[in-house]
């Protein structure tokens, strides 16, 4: 890789990296509503912990024990911390007991399979290749995973035919980052962060047209559908890849 290569390679990453930790904060406002009324009333966990776990990967991906990708192990730290944080606050608040040992387990899971991951790359793999496959393998398994959240939004928007659950700026946000990460991931010639975030930007623009089509519609969803899409895991993107969802505010 030239040199030209590599200077254009961190700074699309440095921008993407801005835009990767304003998404990672992008739930405060529901955490915030959650810290006032000392309730997390009918928000699920799960987005939360499935981020956790695809920022493990990712930081494991960007390590200096598998592909030393200084922007990817960085950002997805960051990612891993913030996603700590709010779990801790989410268990703090959260007043049934089945939820909090669910989301305990859950938790407990991903550090085992972490450690796992770990140990076998550190002992079992002894070339950076090898291990750079079998993570990104992970990763992108785990990644394109979580996008069946985005298409059950989408089938809301469809069903509802409003976008009430489905907040422009975190579309087009997802979109940027998307198009940012992928952008990085060709310059490196990176096909494992390449596919995650190729598939981000193809259901950003699919949000976005849905957005489109149903944006001038604001009548309330009924109840049952607004209770369901509070625990809705969100839009799903890849942070280089960190995967943030946008969350539904009511």
């Amino acid at each position: 890789m030239s040199t030209k290569m590599s200077t254009a390679e961190f700074v699309v990453g440095f921008i993407g990296a801005v835009v990767s930790i304003f998404l990672f904060l992008s739930p405060f406002p529901t955490f915030k509503k959650i810290i006032k009324l000392r309730s997390t009333e009918e928000y699920s966990a799960v987005p939360y912990v499935a981020t956790l776990l695809n920022c493990s990967l990712w930081l494991l991906y960007g390590s200096p024990f598998v592909n030393k990708g200084v922007l990817v192990f960085t950002i997805n730290g960051a990612g891993a911390f913030i996603e700590l944080f709010f779990i801790c606050i989410y268990l703090a608040y959260s007043k049934d007991r089945r939820t909090r040992r669910n989301a305990v387990l859950m938790i407990t899971a991903i550090v085992i399979f972490f450690v796992a991951v770990l140990l076998i790359n550190l002992l079992g793999i002894h070339r950076h290749s090898k291990r750079q496959t079998v993570v990104g393998i992970l990763c992108v398994i785990i990644g394109t995973s979580m996008y069946v959240s985005p298409l059950t939004i989408m089938k809301t928007v469809i069903t509802t035919k409003s976008t009430e659950f489905m907040p422009l700026p975190l579309s087009v946000f997802n979109l940027l980052n998307g198009i940012i990460w992928t952008t990085y991931a060709l310059i490196g010639h990176d096909l494992y962060i390449t596919i995650p975030n190729a598939l981000g930007v193809f259901f950003a623009l699919c949000q976005l047209t849905l957005y489109g089509c149903f944006c001038g519609n604001t009548r309330r969803m009924p109840t049952e559908i607004t209770e369901n899409a509070k625990g809705v895991p969100p839009d799903v993107m890849s942070v280089g890849t960190a995967q943030f969802q946008n969350h539904a505010e009511v």
